[in-house]
């Protein structure tokens, strides 16, 4: 039996009986793997500051559950507990590195229950939201990477498949709907034997089936084949221009450049991406018929051959339609040519800004707010960090988005949890952090995994026909700028400049104060351009520190931490190589 089977079990008897609902304290539900073995139930008090989590997982073995700043152990803020003979054990713990996580010395998390019935386990805790303990990972109005593994007894053994990661937004969840009936299309990668290579990204585009009426598209599930090879990949629309099909590796066809508005990204340990209950992807009918492209990456370090995949993603659709329908902005730095980042740099920023007065100008003629839900945020990589700012009348109301740990491997759309309006006339502003520590030559602006992006492809309703809000520096003032006669030396200047940390904070500036070209254009490649400057952004915010709560009926003693202590490492093992 499945956690959610028995959950649905329980509420049906308990409506029978009281006519009571859900739990009450516990009112968010989401299945962190896809085979719905994995279930985190949870809900907080912000008056009170605190928070309750119910893991529940389908085995009678130890589980395991952490918050974790790039979804792997180190720096993780880890539990882990199970019931044996001898009664149960508990520990709240965090990650060091490619070694045993340490005991924390404060226990902040107070154990509420933790049973085993009916083949699963299910371990209820609470905590302060904005704990004052160094070793915990603070939650707040962010998404943040959990990450969750489990055993089949009660020994800490390891078993690759049972572990993942999902990101959520605890603190604004969405929360979604059933269908009452299920279709779907795949877009996979067509019988491509993988090469013996370590690192390989191979593209396909392709048509969705073809619908008289108008349909939406709400749910979007990985397909994966071979779990130990598919890194992560990338669903992209084409323009109206594309209109052949191919496979073949990426990158070494235009028409690869021309199809890069993201509708859907999966990365290693992720899940499904659904959007909320009102909005769907329009696909059929008036929508006309677009081809996809899927960028698959194939991580091969033991240089396997002869393995033939056809992973890739599943569309769920519905003809019953929606509220309203979905769409999708590329915001950000413009994906062309000439923009250098250069090397030696730890620390370096680049800026594109989405100025959305634009949209209300001719040929879009648009005054309807975008209600935005989730957003994809994307560099190649040396990024960092994104953040996405967000501007009214000249000043900055917060962050639409934001990842102060972006890993390129790690790549999913993220829903916001809430809907945050985006009116017109408001701007959003992509920053983009880059490490190019490692580096002896320029990286440049393109498509290329080694050139960069500094993009957010935002989802919104109600969609228009608008597909991208870019900016660009006016690189022509760049020779000026340098003291140069023309674009050609001022590069041959820069290829030949000394980099430190004085030099690459003046070119990081000089690129900043440059004007830039605002952009707009539509899905018929439409575009009505305008000049403005890049605005300064706000730090971004720290949670304040709160104290813990104190421990609950039931928290750990001593003798049951040190139980599930001593045998820890064939677990720590499991979750560092896992993910």
């Amino acid at each position: 039996m499945t956690c959610q089977v028995a959950v649905s079990v329980l509420i049906l008897l308990l409506t029978r009986e009281t006519g009571a609902q859900e739990d009450p304290l516990l009112p968010f539900r989401e299945h962190l793997d896809s085979d719905q073995l994995v279930t985190l139930r949870w809900g907080f008090d912000e008056v009170q500051g605190n928070i309750t989590f119910e893991l529940c997982v389908n085995t009678t073995g130890w589980i395991g559950f952490g918050l974790s700043p790039n979804g792997n152990m180190i720096g993780a803020d880890i539990i882990i507990g199970g019931v044996n003979s001898d009664g149960y054990y508990f520990g709240d713990y965090h990650g060091i590195g490619k070694e045993m996580p340490l005991l924390d010395q404060k226990q902040s998390y107070s154990l509420l229950s933790l049973t085993e019935a009916d083949g699963q386990t299910t371990m209820r805790v609470k905590r302060s939201i904005k704990s004052c303990d160094e070793d915990d990972r603070p939650i707040t109005e962010l998404p943040v990477k959990l990450i969750y593994a489990y055993g089949l007894t009660d020994d800490l053994g390891y078993h690759r498949k049972r572990r993942g990661t999902k990101e959520l937004n605890l603190l604004n969840y969405m929360p979604r709907t059933v269908p009452t009936s299920i279709h779907y299309f795949n877009m996979t990668m067509s019988n491509f034997t993988i090469p013996a290579k370590d690192t390989h990204y191979e593209c396909r585009v392709m048509n969705a089936p073809s619908f008289a009426e108008k349909h939406h598209i709400y749910r979007i599930e990985p397909l994966i084949e071979h779990v130990d090879l598919v890194h992560h990949m990338l669903l992209y629309t084409c323009p109206p221009h594309v209109n052949s099909t191919f496979q073949e590796e990426c990158y070494t066809n235009a028409d690869h450049n021309a199809c890069y508005q993201i509708i859907a990204a999966w990365g290693v340990g992720a899940g499904d991406f659904e959007v909320p209950e009102l909005v769907g992807f329009p696909i059929g009918g008036d929508e006309g018929d677009y081809l996809y492209r899927l960028e698959m990456h194939y991580n091969n370090p033991t240089l396997l051959a002869g393995r033939v995949d056809n992973s890739g993603l599943r569309l769920h659709y519905t003809s019953q339609l929606r509220t309203h329908d979905a769409g999708v902005i590329m915001a950000g730095l413009a994906v062309t040519g000439g923009y250098g980042i250069p090397p030696n740099a730890s620390s370096f920023h680049t800026y594109g800004m989405c100025d959305t007065s634009v949209i209300q100008q001719k040929p879009f003629e648009t005054g309807a707010d975008l209600q935005v839900f989730a957003a994809a945020l994307h560099t190649h990589l040396a990024g960092r960090k994104v953040r996405v700012g967000h501007y009214r009348d000249g000043k900055q109301l917060g962050f639409l988005a934001l990842d102060e740990h972006y890993n390129f491997e790690f790549q999913q759309v993220k829903n916001l949890g809430k809907t945050k309006t985006v009116k017109m006339g408001d701007t959003l502003l992509v920053e983009c952090t880059y490490d190019t520590s490692n580096r002896t030559g320029f990286t440049w602006t393109g498509f290329s995994t080694q050139n960069e992006m500094c993009l957010a492809f935002i989802f919104y309703y109600p969609a228009s026909n608008i597909s991208n809000c870019l900016s660009f520096p006016q690189l022509e003032a760049l020779p000026s700028v340098l003291g140069a006669s023309d674009i050609n030396e001022a590069y041959q200047m820069l290829t030949q400049k000394t980099w430190d940390e004085e030099t690459i904070m003046e070119y990081e500036k000089t690129l900043k104060d440059l004007p830039q070209y605002f952009m707009i254009s539509d899905k018929e490649e439409n575009v009505w351009r305008n000049m403005g400057n890049i605005t300064d952004m706000m730090a971004s915010p720290t949670p304040d520190c709160w104290k813990s709560p104190p421990p609950g009926p039931g928290a750990p003693n001593q003798s049951n931490m040190v139980q599930v202590c001593q045998p820890l490492l064939p677990l720590v093992l499991a979750l560092i190589y896992a993910l």
